[in-house]
């Protein structure tokens, strides 16, 4: 049977349908769902079994292992799950992402859905020009669906039947062997590392096997493959994160390795693997089906991925301390800056007195101050700094410092609800409100460095260019904002009402007056044409979103004098 190039090239094609349908569905379905995925992971991670059961709702409700690793990793670096909570969910994706070996092998060769596509596409198209976003988003996922299945049809078509002569030379390999099983796991990791999708690539391989041109054998040993392979996702969206974020996902890489290289143990010397997937299609499923032959093989793939992960999890689900001791031991931390959120003063156990509970506060707000002053030298940098890939990581970290802030303020806020739950003293209650307005006016420091990055990265991309002399004035003001910073971390040390404001004060006429000053010689240099106007626009919101920083950090300085 003769296979070329064109043969090829539609496989490639109707894959990559079938990726993009995947992908739509999934992104609709996450949107539409809204916070709901979130809510689901925070309130079921209080043990490592609900973690499980809520990776794998997750999943089997995006249809995708790696937006749940994805989301997992973002938040562990955020700080909303802890390591030891993210690996229960890791574990449970992993089971989730078995769902789809099902519903290819049910929907996509017992029954020809593709019948339904153009029905399906008809629905949902009137759907996305909706108002409602809601709708738009269910429409997105009814679209998605369709074009998946619609590109599994087309696999399906476009894979020959039988074994082509191009790939006749796998039968020489398909012994079933330890080194036989060692090569078709390379085949399958790197199959789904290329493709970046574990569910892709495990219809692509139910769908050779069905049409006959793999033998169950070396199709199991690619499903080893590629549940190694899916690592790769939780890896490159921790690039980015934090130490904590690195660590999840060595944790999901662990996890699938370790499986991986028992299960190849146990199948290479051990263990007749199709005598047991036969059982279980018969005892269990009721289906007297050959799982060897091509009509039984998508059942069979589906049967022994299912049947790998839920064993390997009902294994290291117990081994989860070790599993994150390994990963701590794997990625060391390279400082203060890469730990980037953890609360060190204050938990989720019983209240102490509210006197204490409060210090315990107030110290998690001297740290909540010391993270965000960390993004004037941050943004300082960025102003500096030339080279395009250092500028983009410089970008990347101010926005992992906002998202830091905004959990620092929700943290702290909530807890100091607690506080304020109980018996108060009118002094008590003043020092509550006045850190909540700390709080708040730091969160909102760290949303003004944030969009000041932007401005400075949309400068960038527009190609605009600023002067030394506008350089040198925003490194003037950003230090003036360092001593701002200076004097407020003085007045959160100490106890509220202790340290006069003259000194603040000063610095308050200080920025006003730096300000005013800037703007009047921004509008001299730009009429005098000493740069030109998108240079002076980009310059000017800088300046005076340096004013902004100065004024909330002047009302940090008066909260701690009680001054609400």
């Amino acid at each position: 049977m003769e296979f070329g190039i064109i043969n090829a090239l539609n496989i490639l094609g109707a894959l990559a349908f079938f990726i993009f349908g995947m992908k739509m569905m999934s992104d609709g379905i996450q949107k539409a769902a809204g916070g709901s995925l979130k809510k689901i992971l925070e309130a079921m991670t209080k043990n490592r079994f609900l973690g499980v059961v809520s990776g794998f709702l997750v999943t089997t409700l995006v249809q995708s292992s790696s937006a749940t690793t994805v989301m997992t990793v973002s938040f562990v670096n955020a700080g909303l799950v802890s390591l030891t909570q993210s690996a229960g969910i890791l574990l449970g994706a992993n089971i989730g992402t078995t769902i789809t070996a099902w519903l290819v092998d049910r929907l996509g060769f017992e029954v020809d859905i593709s019948v339904a596509c153009l029905p399906l596409i008809a629905l949902s198209v009137p759907m996305l020009f909706a108002k409602r976003k809601r709708i738009k988003f269910y429409g997105e996922f009814i679209l998605g669906f369709a074009i998946l299945f619609w590109g599994l049809h087309e696999l399906k078509d476009a894979v020959p039947k039988g074994s082509p002569e191009a790939l006749q030379f796998l039968e020489a390999y398909a012994d079933g062997g330890f080194l036989s099983n060692i090569l078709f796991i390379g085949v399958g990791t790197l199959l789904t590392v290329i493709v970046q999708s574990s569910s892709a690539a495990m219809t692509l391989t139910i769908t050779l096997a069905a049409s006959g041109i793999i033998p169950f054998e070396i199709a199991a040993a690619i499903v080893l493959g590629e549940n190694i392979g899916t690592t790769i996702t939780a890896w490159l969206a921790s690039i980015p994160g934090n130490v904590h974020a690195k660590r999840a996902a060595r944790i999901h890489s662990l996890f699938n390795i370790i499986g991986v290289v028992w299960m190849i143990i146990l199948i290479s010397f051990f263990v007749d693997l199709p005598p047991i997937i036969q059982w279980i299609n018969q005892t269990i499923l009721l289906d007297n089906t050959d799982i060897l032959s091509p009509d039984g093989r998508g059942r069979g793939i589906a049967i022994f991925h299912t049947m790998f992960n839920v064993v390997n999890v009902a294994i290291l689900i117990w081994f989860i301390p070790w599993l994150v001791n390994t990963a701590t031991k794997l990625v060391k931390s390279k400082g203060e800056e890469d730990e980037v959120f953890k609360l060190d003063y204050i938990g989720e156990g019983l209240l102490p007195s509210n006197e204490l509970s409060l210090m315990e506060a107030k110290k998690e707000v001297r740290q909540f101050a010391y993270t965000t002053s960390k993004m004037n030298t941050l943004i300082r940098a960025l102003v500096k700094e030339n080279e395009s890939k250092k500028f983009g990581k410089l970008v990347i970290k101010i926005k992992n410092f906002e998202e830091v802030t905004d959990r620092f303020e929700e943290e702290i806020a909530k807890y100091l609800v607690k506080i304020g739950q109980g018996a108060l003293t009118e002094n008590l209650a003043l020092r509550i409100q006045a850190l909540h307005k700390i709080i708040a006016n730091l969160e909102r420091v760290g949303d003004i460095y944030y969009r000041m990055s932007l401005t400075l990265e949309k400068k960038r991309n527009s190609k605009v260019w600023f002067t030394q002399s506008q350089r040198n004035e925003l490194y003037g003001y950003l230090d003036l904002i360092d001593k701002i910073f200076a004097e407020v971390q003085k007045h959160l040390d100490a106890e509220f009402e202790s340290i006069p404001l003259e000194t603040s004060i000063i610095m308050e006429k200080e920025n006003f007056k730096l300000e005013k000053r800037l703007r009047k010689l921004h509008i001299e240099e730009l009429e005098k044409g000493e740069y030109d106007f998108k240079s002076g626009m980009h310059y000017r919101d800088l300046f005076m979103a340096c004013e902004k920083v100065g004024d909330h950090l002047i009302n940090v300085s008066e909260a701690m004098q009680l001054k609400i």
